[in-house]
């Protein structure tokens, strides 16, 4: 099994890929396979961002691994202006939808019920096949409700702090 269980900075060369969905690629722990054939073993560290597309990892026996973004069943939104594409944007924000954001266009994962609710809204919905990589969130690092071991959980980048004046 090759085990990984860090990331590195990109790199010319590899010698394996996995090609993973978004939901794959959001998970610090996973079985899965090269594309190769090669049983894997992911191990990395948690509450850090999704892997995206291109990046590379670093096995447990030096070799290099390339994640690549295996295409998904999306919705691609349009909009007839910047108002109700930023409408359609606050709705699906407010459903805590991932959400990749392109010059003029947003896209979600495939459902039926978003669909329809854009729709309702006056965007333009288009079903295709494309690697997904949304927006990680303006805090980063997870979301958790825990006070336990709060002085190891930072967010990352830190925007502001609620009641602090300077």
């Amino acid at each position: 099994m090759l085990v990984i269980h860090r990331r590195t900075e990109p790199k010319p060369d590899w010698s394996a890929e996995l090609h993973l969905n978004f939901e794959a690629r959001s998970k610090s722990r996973l079985r899965c396979f090269s594309a190769d054939g090669e049983d894997v073993g992911l191990f990395l560290e948690r509450g850090q961002p999704p892997l995206h597309d291109g990046e590379c990892l670093e096995a447990q026996d030096g070799r290099i691994v390339k994640v690549v973004a295996r295409p998904e069943a999306l919705l691609h939104v349009t909009c007839a202006n910047a108002f109700e594409l930023t409408r359609a944007a606050y709705h699906l924000g407010n459903r805590h939808v991932a959400l990749q954001v392109g010059d003029g266009w947003l896209r979600l994962l495939d459902d039926y019920v978003l669909k329809a609710m854009l729709e309702q809204l006056g965007a333009r919905t288009e079903a295709i096949e494309a690697p997904f990589q949304p927006e990680h969130g303006a805090y980063g690092g997870g979301h958790h409700h825990s006070r336990a071991g709060e002085e190891d959980f930072n967010y990352a980048p830190k925007l502001h702090q609620f009641g602090v004046r300077t």
